[in-house]
């Protein structure tokens, strides 16, 4: 019991202080708002972080990279896996909440108006100069900026990843003579990272009272979104579980992969619910993958490779996140184009970021919310979404990974894989 509470202490509070904040803001309405201060210091700490943060990560997530032990073929077909899975992970996400509205409200612009933290004239500007550029353009200058000091800014969030991306590579070509570097930038994170535990420490009391102050305003719709957006991300990870993994355990083994699938799958899933993290599930997931049948280098690489890359829980909660902004400020994703937007947007945001335990979900939710053109300030929103459905997206993305190693294994190895390792 000891244990579990320490799993889940900080979401247990979390979770309280967000019950209590929805609470206060339904009963003192809108003098709840003498709380935002203290809302709005927990959104200055997180905002500070940021750059560093993206930057950091990233950059030294890149230069340790090594080549795996593995002949070119495992890689491919690992790599193959991940995207066709991790397709059909957002497909599901979307025709999930396509047709549900997550949060009914219809002051979607006022709630817009009041989280934008920079001059409302600045970004009407800025929408009118990108509707003269043509699409090449916009491309450029999103993913680029023209001066060194722009990249400190996190309205270049996109940029400071590519930038990021490009640093790692380089340390990594520079071998030997990079290690210094990356020896820095690695102690930098590790202070960021600290950093963000300390702000931690003070979100409770941020997000209780950023929620009641919303509450407060807007109303109890907020709230009931919030719950809304639990329960049903919840059902559909239960069935994502139970129907998409017997699935690809039939397709990688038939009858026998299923079986083995299931009476293997108890000790990850049962790890990744007791400490909500990917990593530390890495080692039951591997022991879980070789006893399903899969050999010990398919097994070692595909989890490994697919702890960093391949996170179906997470990628169906980025389709929640988004369209939980979406329905809270009135937006629109009818048409091929919204669809496509949607699932690129999910997509880029979670495999993007690699799977560190600190830090990991605010850079993606930082690139949901840039690249949607939403207002920074509403962070803490999606912070608050990715609280609640953390326990089963963890589940999903350890789940995920073990059972792609049985799909890796049945086209790497041949349909006979499993009679092989026996």
């Amino acid at each position: 019991m000891k244990k579990l509470w320490g799993n889940y202490k900080s979401t247990i509070i979390l979770l309280v202080a967000m019950i209590v904040g929805a609470i206060i803001g339904l009963i003192a309405g809108e003098k709840a708002t003498v709380l935002s201060p203290l809302g709005d210091l927990y959104i200055n700490l997180l905002m500070v972080i940021i750059v560093p943060l993206v930057f950091l990560t990233i950059t030294t997530s890149i230069a340790k990279m090594r080549q795996p032990k593995r002949l070119g073929k495992v890689i491919t077909t690992i790599f193959v896996v991940i995207i066709i899975t991790s397709l059909i992970a957002v497909l599901v996400g979307l025709l999930s909440t396509y047709f549900v509205k997550l949060v009914d409200t219809e002051d979607g612009e006022q709630i817009k108006a009041s989280l934008e933290l920079e001059d409302e004239t600045n970004g009407e500007t800025q929408i009118e100069e990108t509707e003269e550029i043509s699409i090449p353009d916009q491309l450029v200058s999103t993913v680029t900026v023209n001066d060194f000091y722009k990249l400190l800014s996190r309205d270049n969030i996109i940029a400071i990843l590519v930038f990021a991306i490009l640093f790692g590579i380089s340390i990594n070509m520079a071998k030997e003579k990079g290690e210094p570097v990356l020896k820095f930038l690695e102690s930098a994170n590790e202070v960021v990272l600290n950093l963000i535990k300390i702000t931690s420490y003070y979100a409770p009391i941020g997000l209780g009272c950023y929620l009641a102050a919303l509450v407060g305003t807007f109303g109890a719709s907020i709230a009931i979104g919030y719950a809304t957006t639990f329960i049903y991300y919840n059902i559909i990870a239960i069935v994502f579980f139970v129907v998409a993994y017997t699935l690809y355990a039939f397709i990688a083994g038939k009858k026998k992969g299923v079986i083995a699938f299931w009476k293997n799958i108890l000790p990850p899933s049962a790890t990744a619910l007791a400490t909500c993290s990917s990593g530390a599930s890495i080692p039951s997931s591997m022991e879980a993958a070789k006893k399903m049948g899969v050999s010990d280098d398919i097994a070692a690489t595909t989890v490994s490779i697919g702890t960093n890359f391949h996170k179906d829980g997470s990628i169906i909660g980025s389709v929640f996140k988004i369209m939980f902004l979406v329905c809270l400020f009135g937006g629109s994703v009818s048409g091929g184009a919204g669809v496509l937007s949607i699932l690129g947007i999910a997509l880029l945001a979670t495999l993007l970021v690699t799977a560190v335990p600190i830090g990991g979900g605010t850079i993606s939710e930082m690139l949901i919310i840039t690249m949607l053109g939403y207002p920074v300030a509403a962070l803490p929103i999606l912070t608050m979404v990715a609280t609640i459905i953390d326990p089963l997206a963890t589940l999903l993305n350890v789940t995920g990974n073990t059972v792609n190693s049985m799909l890796v294994a049945r086209f790497v190895d041949g349909k006979e894989w499993m009679e092989e390792k026996k």
